[in-house]
């Protein structure tokens, strides 16, 4: 059997952090090592208990969910993925959040299946979560700013671009190469080429450059 997934919670409310506990503890291959309060707690909880995802607050005292994801995601080898969980999709922290470099976002209404698919999903790291919403975070903010091209979007090969397009657009790997009619492993290589030339952690973050380069245009 595989091991299982290793979750962090940080949120300054027990309560919350309790029924999340509950909820991912009664999952086969989710088990929740570690919790945290504070946004600084976050950060000495996940260095000390190395987790495969943390759910974080997006708002916390002290340090907030946006400063301890930086924090985590630039001072560790190897860093969890981070989903940060707000109560309005549309929130200013989210949209930072992900260009610092969390996998993605969950809201706090969200029922309980969906939070173990988030969790799920966000550790095999080959798709998005919640794509629709990524891409709507994404193009609002990019319509109040200027897209500027950086250098990176000029080295993507034909084939890169057209995976980071349709990476946008929310496929998985296995669909990728579907639609492209190559193999799951040529996708994972020209997916690991776009992060590399773009500087992106994870495809969200890839998903949210290629919107505020002007890449992925917005409609």
């Amino acid at each position: 059997m595989s091991a299982p997934v290793r979750i962090v919670l940080a949120d300054d409310e027990r309560m919350v952090r309790t029924a999340l506990r509950v909820i991912l503890d009664a999952e086969p291959g989710l088990e929740v090592v570690g919790e945290a309060s504070t946004g600084a707690e976050a950060v000495s909880v996940v260095r000390e208990r190395r987790p495969d995802v943390v759910l974080m607050d997006v708002r916390m005292p002290e340090v907030g969910g946006i400063r301890a994801t930086e924090q985590i995601l630039g001072g560790m080898p190897d860093p969890p993925r981070i989903v940060v969980v707000t109560t309005f999709e549309n929130d200013a922290y989210v949209y930072d959040a992900l260009r610092v470099g969390a996998a993605g976002f969950l809201l706090k209404r969200a029922a309980a299946e969906e939070l173990v698919a988030a969790v799920r999903l966000v550790a095999r790291s080959d798709s998005l979560l919640y794509p629709a919403a990524v891409r709507g975070l994404a193009a609002e903010h990019a319509r109040r700013r200027p897209p500027a091209a950086p250098p990176w979007v000029g080295r993507l090969t034909e084939r890169e671009a057209e995976v980071l397009r349709l990476v946008a657009k929310g496929l998985t790997n296995a669909e990728i190469a579907d639609r492209m009619g190559v193999g799951a492993a040529t996708v994972k290589t020209h997916v690991a080429a776009v992060l590399a030339k773009s500087g992106a952690r994870d495809r969200t973050q890839a998903v949210i450059l290629a919107y505020e380069s002007g890449f992925v245009g917005v409609r």
